[in-house]
């Protein structure tokens, strides 16, 4: 698991899609070769080394701005982000069932569909069933290529899970939305 949040040099976290966080051994490093700051730190979790002791920090600001790509990787999870976890022909919403989703390709690749964001939807297992390898079923909403920001917009509609109560100030998530957990 990934316990430092790293924000950019204006403040804000690298990215939200996915969530720029990197293990506490990076932290260090980064720290040790002073490409980041430390803004808060675990207070009850050190690390030893001979030499020097230090608290974990639980988030970091680079020193320079880093210009980041702001593409959506395609991704099972990113597909059902996009459609926001439901059913592209029945709307069945799978949120708390991920596992009862699918990826269902619009036009099938037997007759020539590919694997891409403009050809794929969410699906229940149902209606992937019944849709099969047929043309028959036309999905609710036309699939597309997702930027940046909706998926952040859709992102923080979800709940979220983070390591230390600091870091709900710097994610700008709706506080009841989060939980704490290590």
């Amino acid at each position: 698991m990934s316990h430092t949040l790293i924000l950019n040099a204006d403040g804000g976290p690298l990215s939200i899609v996915p969530l720029s966080a990197i293990t506490w051994q990076d932290a260090v490093t980064m720290e040790w070769l002073q490409r980041a700051d430390i803004i808060e730190t675990y207070s009850d979790w050190l690390v030893r080394s001979p030499s020097i002791e230090m608290s974990v920090p639980a988030i970091m600001m680079l020193r320079d701005y880093a210009k980041m790509s702001r593409t959506i990787k395609y991704s099972r999870y990113n597909v059902f982000l996009r459609d926001e976890f439901k059913c592209a022909y029945c709307g069945y919403d799978g949120t708390s069932r991920l596992h009862t989703l699918t990826i269902d390709h619009v036009t099938p690749r037997h007759r020539g569909g590919t694997t891409h964001w403009l050809n794929v939807v969410t699906a229940c297992e149902p209606c992937n069933l019944e849709k099969a390898h047929f043309n028959h079923m036309a999905p609710i909403k036309k699939p597309y290529v997702p930027d940046y920001w909706d998926m952040v917009e859709r992102r923080k509609k979800f709940p979220i899970a983070v390591p230390h109560k600091s870091w709900i100030e710097w994610l700008g998530w709706d506080p009841k939305l989060v939980a704490v957990k290590r």
